[in-house]
């Protein structure tokens, strides 16, 4: 087994987590990896087969008649849903709204926890989502946690052109029985609010250094 290099980053919607972990992932020429953006593909595959994304049943159904494919392109983890590719479409508004009800499935959870695990033994890895560091590598030292004021997070989904009831999906994601958002107790807290992504950036860059983390390139 390869266990390469894991820097695990996690958060709530909107606290910039996606940013700063896009940019530590360029700066150390490790893949950047989105979990989010697997459950918002399974929420847009859900919609898309009229399958309701809150119906464990019909989930479990749609995990099972489902190709989910991966492949790496420019230092970014990019899926394959029967052949095709979601992203565009997975950041509508109605994805903002099912998102959170879908991956609650624990079935849906488990089925991607393995394949984020098994993209470790291919390359090393910026991932960050909601339980990198508690569930997905809960060995990894490099644990970090990036929140934000809760009306900074609302203005920059706005800024976004989105439409998103960030409060209702804090509570259900904070709520749900299954690997619910919370921060790993050796996780670094690091507040967003008033702090450009790219000093964020920087910063943890440097910690990693330290630490005896090198660049790819």
């Amino acid at each position: 087994m390869i266990l390469n290099p894991v820097i695990a980053i996690d958060g709530p919607a909107a606290s910039g987590k996606s940013t700063v972990a896009r940019l530590v992932a360029q700066s150390l020429q490790f893949v950047y990896v989105d979990t989010g953006a697997m459950y918002r593909s399974y929420a847009w595959l859900a919609l898309e087969e009229k399958c309701d994304p809150s119906d464990r049943e019909a989930v479990k159904a749609l995990i099972a008649r489902s190709k989910f494919e991966t492949l790496f392109t420019d230092g970014v983890l990019e899926l394959r849903l029967n052949g095709i590719d979601p992203t565009t479409h997975i950041r509508a508004d109605r994805i903002n709204a099912v998102v959170s009800q879908i991956a609650s499935i624990p079935e849906l959870r488990e089925f991607l926890v393995i394949r984020q695990r098994e993209l470790r033994n291919r390359k090393p890895l910026v991932m960050e989502g909601r339980d990198i560091g508690t569930v997905v590598f809960t060995d990894t030292p490099h644990k970090y946690f990036i929140d934000a004021d809760p009306a900074v997070r609302d203005a920059r989904r706005k800024n976004q052109g989105q439409n998103d009831a960030l409060a209702q999906r804090d509570a259900q994601d904070r709520g749900r029985r299954v690997a619910p958002l919370t921060m790993a107790a050796d996780a670094k807290l690091i507040d967003s609010t008033h702090v450009p992504a790219d000093e964020i950036a920087r910063t943890i860059v440097e910690e990693l250094k330290v630490r005896g983390i090198q660049s790819r390139a």
